[in-house]
């Protein structure tokens, strides 16, 4: 776990908490796009000479990829190469935006799997790579959720992913939610995540928040790549990933995407924050963490959150943000 005494104002605590690791990878928790919200963590640390890894929570159709692509059983390396014929194929555009970059071009992908399995990707991932940090980033804010809050958004890949990475024998573990408010949209209420900050920062696990300001290296990158992504998949972008790119720099109902149709947005700066905590403390505040520990399928995952949510006596009472 992270020393929560060794933190001070002068050193962002997410970067004070991985100045040991050497070899660090940033893993998209909940699927789809959201390896693209550790982008701008990924540029920051390469920039401090450090050796970033990406990988993802697939939701393409990674088993129509040819043999050569496996490096594992359930591992896939996708380079600027990689062809598909999955039409969605995030891990492919972010690679190829990579390459373009002269960046490290390799994204790593699992296919939708349940908590044992995927903790042997991972674990293939640590003696492959030699990691001494990993870092689960999720767009939106349901993986910081416990379980008996009164909506706990889309959670199924972001927890069985804080399962899987809680199991490892890894130095460094970490969390980072990116998107503040994003997950409204899916049933969250952000007061219960805010009381879950508060009461990680109580035991020690709140890490902070830190703002990707909106002229900074990493702000125009993520930006273009995130532009490319959209470009390459028009009909179905990432709202998430949309949002969180016009945030820095836009407030209000920005439209970037005609998926988010005529509902009011409210784009605005807590979107463009990280908001990491220390992840064996958070797992350990999950209350149904151990109800999925034995599972191999992503539908076992999904039964048993939902076996769990109904028998729950009383979720928490939703209070509306009073400022």
């Amino acid at each position: 776990m992270t020393d929560a005494a060794a933190y001070t104002l002068a050193v962002p605590p997410l970067f004070a908490a991985l100045a040991p690791a050497r070899d660090v990878l940033i893993a998209g928790a909940g699927g789809g796009f959201d390896v693209y919200a550790g982008l701008p963590l990924a540029l920051a640390l390469w920039q401090a000479g450090k050796r970033v890894h990406l990988a993802s929570f697939s939701f393409s159709e990674l088993e129509l990829l040819g043999r050569q692509v496996w490096v594992d059983e359930h591992v896939a390396a996708i380079r600027p190469d990689t062809l598909s014929p999955d039409w969605y194929f995030p891990e492919a555009h972010l690679a190829r935006w990579l390459a373009g970059r002269d960046l490290p071009p390799t994204v790593y992908a699992f296919p939708p799997l349940g908590v044992q399995p995927l903790r042997e990707a991972y674990r293939h991932l640590v003696d492959r790579l030699d990691l001494d940090a990993i870092v689960l980033v999720d767009g939106g804010t349901d993986i910081l959720l416990r379980g008996d809050e009164s909506g706990l958004g889309t959670p199924v890949e972001d927890i069985t992913s804080l399962a899987a990475v809680a199991g490892l024998d890894v130095p460094i573990r970490l969390v980072s939610s990116l998107g503040f408010g994003i997950d409204a949209h899916d049933g969250v209420n952000h007061v219960e995540v805010l009381e879950n900050l508060a009461a990680l920062d109580r035991e020690g696990g709140y890490l902070g928040a830190l703002s990707i300001p909106g002229s900074s290296r990493e702000a125009v990158l993520y930006r273009e790549a995130v532009a490319q992504a959209q470009a390459a998949t028009p009909h179905r972008p990432s709202i998430v990933q949309g949002q969180i790119a016009a945030a820095t720099g836009a407030c209000g109902d920005v439209r970037f995407s005609r998926r988010t149709g005529h509902g009011d947005l409210f784009v605005n700066p807590l979107m463009a924050i990280y908001f990491s905590v220390d992840l064996p403390r958070l797992a350990a505040r999950c209350l149904y963490l151990d109800r999925i520990e034995n599972t191999i399928g992503r539908r076992q995952v999904v039964t048993r959150i939902e076996a769990f949510r109904d028998e729950l006596r009383a979720t928490r009472v939703p209070r509306a943000y009073p400022h």
